[in-house]
């Protein structure tokens, strides 16, 4: 829930800690403060700023939720449920920039892992079947509608009518 910057001035005050409390012979305090800084670089690898970009994403400030994205150096250390947040939110700012490739790349890493709800998940699927359909690539939105449909009971209403008017799409373009 750190920025890195925040993360990294509390692992030096952790640090300091650790080396007063070994002067001080207290090495039982310098055991948690070693501990605390475990921790923290863990956090840093492992889960990143995901938190604080998931806020300002679901705030709707793209530039503040890429800028703390950006800072996580290899997504690929990630664990596997921050991964997905950061795969999907990365998606959705391509998208908002209208940079479809890289979305349609973000939203397809995107399904591979667990994301907040099923709904996002249908959504990241939908989204890759969209931007497929519109690249001239039937068979890809095809296959991740079909994805789709294993999810049809956990749905919203909203995502069904998304999911039925691609289909309605694919069926037009199957025919031409």
């Amino acid at each position: 829930m750190f920025t890195n910057k925040v993360r990294l001035l509390v692992i030096a005050v952790f640090s300091a800690l650790l080396v007063f409390f070994i002067t001080q012979r207290s090495y039982e305090l310098a055991a948690i403060a070693g501990l605390f800084i475990g921790m923290l670089i863990w956090g840093y690898f492992k889960e990143g700023p995901i938190i604080l970009a998931a806020k300002h994403f679901h705030n709707k400030d793209y530039d503040k939720t890429e800028s703390l994205l950006r800072q996580i150096q290899k997504p690929e250390w990630l664990s596997k449920n921050r991964r997905g947040f950061y795969e999907f939110m990365m998606g959705g700012i391509a998208f908002k920039k209208h940079d479809f490739e890289h979305a349609e790349h973000h939203y397809e890493q995107a399904t591979k892992y667990p994301l907040r709800s099923v709904n996002d998940h249908v959504s990241a699927l939908a989204t890759v079947a969209n931007i497929s359909l519109r690249n001239g690539k039937p068979q890809k939105a095809a296959e991740f509608l079909q994805k789709t449909y294993q999810f049809q009971d956990k749905t919203t209403a909203r995502m069904k009518a998304v999911i039925a008017s691609l289909e309605e799409e694919l069926k037009k373009v199957k025919a031409e």
